[in-house]
């Protein structure tokens, strides 16, 4: 079954990462991250769900899938979601219990029927101003 999965994600790849750059579906959005080997950048199409501080990715393939594996590595990456770019840091495995408060009352059924149980958590980066806008400005 986990197979058939792998296979069908792969050939539907390109459809879903258009889907899931274009908002269409308020739950999906795009992680690009650098690979930990080659050093080449990639798009994964993944559902991502928002935390106070950041966001919660569920892992329904566990935490050896490569995205996962790079995001860790490199320390983060970018989430295209909702229309806005997320330069997100500091990965975390967590598990369910953790990852709860970020779930709605539509995704806490799914994410039960579809067993997931790991969920890679990341935090927003501050972006800190350019010294030049805050010239002139008041607090």
């Amino acid at each position: 079954m986990r197979r058939l999965i792998v296979f069908l994600a792969h050939l539907t790849g390109p459809v879903t990462l258009r889907i899931a750059g274009s908002g269409l579906i308020p739950i999906w959005g795009v992680l690009r991250h650098t690979g930990r080997k080659s050093g080449k950048a990639y798009a994964t199409p993944l559902a991502i769900l928002a935390t106070p501080g950041g966001f919660v990715l569920p892992l329904p393939f566990g935490e050896g899938t490569d995205w996962c594996r790079n995001v860790r590595a490199s320390g983060g990456g970018i989430l295209h979601w909702r229309g806005g770019n997320h330069t997100v840091v500091e990965p975390e495995i967590i598990g369910v219990a953790a990852a709860a408060p970020a779930f709605n009352v539509f995704v806490r059924p799914i994410v039960r029927v579809l067993g997931i149980e790991k969920f890679l958590s990341v935090r927003r980066a501050v972006v800190a101003r350019d010294a030049g806008s805050l010239i002139g400005s008041t607090a």
